[in-house]
């Protein structure tokens, strides 16, 4: 992988895990997510009229893509019902970058060394290994949050693979996200409309600079991913994405004054690790 496209993935990476870290809207993540994704729509169609419209190939990548979201967020906020963030966050992203890698190599015919196998199976095993320590001492993995989180992830594999390949299509990847953005955030609106009432909106109202600053940030950091996935193997960037994991720990050490357990920078390391061997392989 060239060290502009790494560069980028890892600032990609540090926008996902800033705006998880700056966006406690008091919200229900349902709502939340919803939030985030509404906004940025709101922020992608204002940028419309100055990106060219999608080839024809990148529409029904486009669609998928916005149906596959609800999935995510359906399936991420019914798993935050039995379990806490410290579990399902990393379960859900740990789990994707190894969907990914498998569907990559047999749909998409990318390739990876034995190095870049291995460099992923590490930082992988170290997001895990935080959910081992994450949440509450006294909270325990349960099957229903297990279950939740592990289609969620399925989700995220399903929405990036379909956008690594609409943007491949597109020949345009800042065409097909600007566009992705606005449909999703559309779909989104509606979906919500249709499940909790036209009313739920004025709940969204008060928490609009919040959801605003949310959805900029995630439109970037996703922007980057998608652009990053036509320039590099799609499982390679999928794992370094999730990274974000790493940068929220440290926001929650640095700034958060949270504690750090010996197993969670043993985890640290391991994605560290894993990092520089997919980066060096």
């Amino acid at each position: 992988m060239e060290t502009s496209v790494f560069l980028a993935v890892m600032a990609a990476a540090a926008l996902h895990a800033c705006w998880n870290a700056l966006l406690k809207i008091g919200l229900d993540r349902f709502l939340t997510a919803c939030l985030i994704q509404i906004a940025a729509g709101a922020v992608a169609l204002c940028t419309l009229p100055f990106v060219a419209f999608p080839q024809a190939s990148a529409w029904p990548w486009i669609a998928l893509s916005a149906l596959l979201h609800i999935g995510y967020n359906s399936f991420l906020a019914r798993a935050y019902q039995h379990g806490d963030l410290g579990q399902v966050y990393p379960i859900s992203r740990g789990s994707s970058p190894l969907i990914v890698a498998l569907l990559s190599v047999t749909l998409l015919g990318d390739h990876l060394p034995a190095g870049q196998w291995l460099g992923l199976l590490a930082l992988v095993t170290g997001i895990w290994l935080m959910a081992l320590r994450g949440g509450h001492l006294a909270t325990r993995f349960n099957a229903p949050m297990l279950s939740s989180a592990l289609l969620t992830a399925c989700f995220i594999a399903g929405y990036t693979l379909s956008d690594a390949v609409g943007a491949r299509n597109n020949q345009n990847a800042l065409s097909y996200s600007m566009w992705l953005f606005s449909v999703s955030g559309l779909v989104m609106a509606v979906v919500l409309a249709a499940s909790r009432g036209p009313r739920v909106f004025l709940r969204l109202g008060p928490h609009w600079k919040g959801g605003l600053i949310g959805g900029a940030l995630s439109l970037a950091a996703y922007s980057i991913v998608i652009w990053a996935m036509t320039q590099a193997p799609v499982a390679l960037v999928s794992a370094l994405r999730e990274s974000s994991v790493l940068f929220a720990l440290l926001i929650g050490s640095l700034w958060l004054k949270e504690s750090l357990a010996p197993i969670r920078l043993l985890a640290c390391g391991l994605i560290l690790i894993g990092m520089l061997v997919m980066k060096l392989a």
